[in-house]
């Protein structure tokens, strides 16, 4: 099968030639990698889907928060259910911005916030929860099912490079079980290749099952991303998906090996087609391009179609 077959969404630019190229490199003749060792690791908000005006798992968050505020009208005077109650969602936005120059403040609120919303909670209880939230909600500017909000090229990408014999995972700063109930659906992504954010875990003896605990087991973001690579694959990545300045410790991961692999980031620059164009937070990566050999891809120009399911 060829990649007209498999990526019908790419435009036919330099950028889909240089991924067709690199891909051929590494899958055929006499130098070709081992199938074993051909890893693609992938960020999720902003790669896989889309992550204005605020990443998903925030859009969960906030409805967590509203909730909590309406049973205790006191919260609702602080961030950041301030935030959630009268629908500031810029406050949350810009702590998500401020964080990638390294100024975590107001993430630290969210964060302390956030994993008081599971302590205690079983895992199981927590995915019905999820599976829950992606039943009912919609993208707030999309006002579709995030299922709708997906990248249809980047889906195609998935699947051509599986079609080449790549393992594809998820590598991503979003809390890992928040995502692994819809990767399978939206991606083809099963569950045990989701790797991401964590809370603590505790194993509850009397009850025979893991609950959360009220701390943050680690953030995989920036120079975290390629530790958690190591610690769950074993392997260095052949090809690294990205979009944003937390990503590049990973593209450099797959990029500088002792085989060079393929660095690609997501430009979001179209703001005609719903895809909500931004540089914050990417500043860094799209500065830095050029030098560290990414490829970057353009939503404007590179992708035909941008969403899955619909003809935008």
């Amino acid at each position: 099968m060829t990649a007209a077959d498999t990526l019908p969404s790419w435009r036919h630019t330099r950028t889909r030639a240089d991924i067709e190229a690199f891909v051929a490199s590494v899958t055929e003749g006499p130098d070709a990698v081992p199938v074993a060792e051909r890893i693609a690791v992938f960020d999720n908000d902003g790669t896989l889907w889309s992550e204005k005006p605020m990443p998903t798992q925030l859009h969960y968050v906030v409805e967590q928060w509203r909730a909590a505020a309406e049973r205790n009208p006191d919260l609702a005077t602080r961030q950041p259910y301030l935030a959630a109650v009268s629908g500031d969602f810029g406050w949350l936005g810009s702590a998500i911005d401020k964080h990638y120059p390294g100024d975590d403040s107001d993430l630290t609120i969210i964060i302390q916030a956030l994993v008081g919303l599971t302590d205690g909670m079983s895992v199981e209880d927590y995915a019905r929860s999820v599976e829950e939230f992606y039943r009912t909600a919609q993208h707030p500017i999309l006002r579709r099912p995030y299922s709708a909000a997906v990248y249809q090229p980047m889906v195609e990408l998935l699947r051509y490079l599986e079609q080449h014999g790549f393992t594809c995972y998820i590598v991503s700063g979003g809390e890992r079980d928040f995502m692994r109930p819809m990767t399978q659906s939206n991606y083809g992504i099963p569950p045990e290749r989701v790797v991401g954010s964590a809370f603590g875990l505790a194993w509850d003896d009397d009850a025979a099952t893991v609950r959360y605990s009220s701390s943050l087991a680690f953030f995989d973001d920036g120079p975290e991303k390629p530790v958690r690579i190591w610690t769950r694959i074993g392997r260095r990545p052949l090809f690294a998906g990205g979009n944003s300045n937390g990503d590049t410790a990973m593209l450099d991961f797959s990029r500088r090996g002792p085989r060079p692999g393929f660095a690609l980031l997501i430009h979001h620059d179209d703001p005609d087609r719903g895809d909500t164009p931004y540089d914050a937070g990417a500043e860094k990566a799209l500065a830095a391009a050029d030098d560290s050999g990414y490829c970057v891809v353009s939503v404007r120009d590179d992708w035909d179609t941008i969403f899955a399911n619909t003809s935008i």
